[in-house]
């Protein structure tokens, strides 16, 4: 935090050094709050969001042993773990700075000190906070975004990518919602020549027409009515990285063309200009929609599909990974552990049994926020079956339905092909697929054919 945005308790029983620190501060931070007498503390730290105190170390004692201020800065520990607290003193010793570090102070100054160097301390206080919680907050998302898991199709799943990464051939991972799709991009772009230039995901399945060529390709300045200044798309800003282009099997064939004629040119043009920019990216494209149904033209543009379909990657659904559920079980605990303040969460044999029972039709995804629920909700250290609770948002297929979805796909393609073959005819169409005009006409409202 910087030091003008900060607000500043200062602690003292000498009126004189409340008033010359506060004058020095006033101008510095945002606000300075000066305080006599010690016994307000705790109303102070309820009634303002403090960001730094300053704290002597000996008030009424006659004695100048520390102990005052050691007192009340695990006062201040109780009421704000988080605090930053320099505490401040004319009777220093080595023992006693490092008694109050270890008792959780900041840092530690003497009195007189010079201005600018009390300054100095106050800034590394607050700057030392924010550092710290950047690599927090790095290190959460870090262990957030790793791939957990020990079981054959996961093992299977490393050696690909092992292989895959270090080309710029372009890859598509297929898999069901929630089964980390995004981290095997990630994981393909960290192990890729690439790593060090830009990682950039864009979610295209969210995209609507209208924004589309705007957000991947770019615009000029008056291009559209909210056009007000030249920008960059997505395609540029990842220019010698990665372009990760999720939900890609829900793009419309208009779209599919215009992504087409980028990735094969390896150029954009911005909306508005007729210049064309060379881009050098690396794609990775994701979708849900199984490879054969990738292949219905009704759909999907074959020499689209082709281009972003190099290699393709299967991530498993989370049932079918044998023995993955305890650890990543664990892995969400000691995350959501720190960040709710509960560092000591287990989980219990009985709460894995449940969650082995479970066949989670949400995947992985599923299970983080079942834990991150139990985490937040528990009353006890060990997460019971009881804490864990499953949100019946969606029913898993069952090998019957998969083996029937599988079927119904092969059933749509194959109508789709007599019909484009008999050019639109259904009665030709349907003497040669064997069956009658209505029977037909059955399945193109099933499949919801026009």
């Amino acid at each position: 935090m910087l030091l003008k945005n900060a607000s500043i308790l200062v602690v003292d029983d000498d009126k004189d050094v409340l008033t010359a620190v506060s004058l020095l501060l006033k101008t510095e931070a945002r606000e300075v709050i000066t305080e006599y007498n010690p016994e307000n503390l705790r109303r102070l730290l309820t009634q303002y969001d403090f960001n730094l105190v300053l704290l002597d170390m000996n008030f009424k004692s006659p004695i100048h042993t520390g102990n005052e201020g050691l007192f009340w800065l695990k006062e201040i520990r109780k009421i704000r773990p988080q605090l930053d607290v320099i505490m401040i003193t004319a009777y220093g010793s080595i023992d006693l700075a490092v008694r109050s570090l270890k008792e959780g102070a900041t840092d530690f100054i003497l009195k007189p000190w010079y201005n600018d160097k009390l300054i100095d301390h106050i800034r590394e206080a607050l700057g030392r906070k924010k550092q710290q919680a950047r690599e927090k907050e790095r290190e959460n998302k870090g262990r957030e975004g790793e791939i957990v898991g020990k079981s054959d199709e996961i093992r299977k799943l490393f050696i690909k990518i092992n292989k895959i990464a270090p080309t710029d051939a372009n890859v598509l991972i297929l898999g069901e919602n929630g089964t980390g799709k995004d981290l095997i991009a990630r994981a393909i772009h960290q192990q890729s020549l690439r790593s060090d230039k830009p990682f950039v995901k864009v979610d295209v399945g969210a995209l609507t027409e209208s924004l589309f060529e705007s957000e991947l390709f770019g615009y000029r300045k008056g291009a559209f009515t909210d056009a007000r200044e030249d920008r960059e798309g997505r395609f540029e800003a990842a220019n010698g990285g990665t372009l990760f282009l999720d939900e890609i099997g829900n793009i419309s064939l208009h779209l599919q063309t215009k992504l087409l004629s980028v990735l094969q040119n390896r150029q954009v043009m911005r909306l508005g200009s007729n210049q064309p920019i060379p881009v050098d990216i690396r794609l990775i494209c994701a979708t849900n929609i199984p490879l054969e149904e990738l292949a219905n033209e009704a759909r999907f543009r074959k020499d689209f599909v082709y281009r972003i379909h190099t290699v393709d990657l299967l991530v498993p659904p989370l049932r079918k990974r044998e023995g993955d559920i305890p650890l990543l079980a664990g892995h969400f605990c000691g995350i959501y552990g720190e960040k709710y303040f509960k560092p000591h969460v287990s989980i219990s044999d009985k709460a894995l049994d449940k969650l082995a029972t479970y066949p989670f039709p949400g995947n992985v995804r599923e299970l983080q926020y079942s834990i991150e629920r139990a985490v937040i909700m528990c009353e006890n250290d060990t997460l019971e079956p009881d804490d864990l609770i499953f949100l019946p948002l969606e029913a898993p297929l069952t090998e019957q339905e998969e083996k029937d979805l599988k079927l119904s796909s092969v059933e749509k393609n194959t109508i789709l092909k007599v019909i484009e073959k008999n050019n639109g005819n259904i009665s030709k169409a349907a003497k040669e697929l064997g069956i009658t005009r209505t029977a037909l006409y059955r399945r193109l409202n099933k499949y919801e054919i026009e």
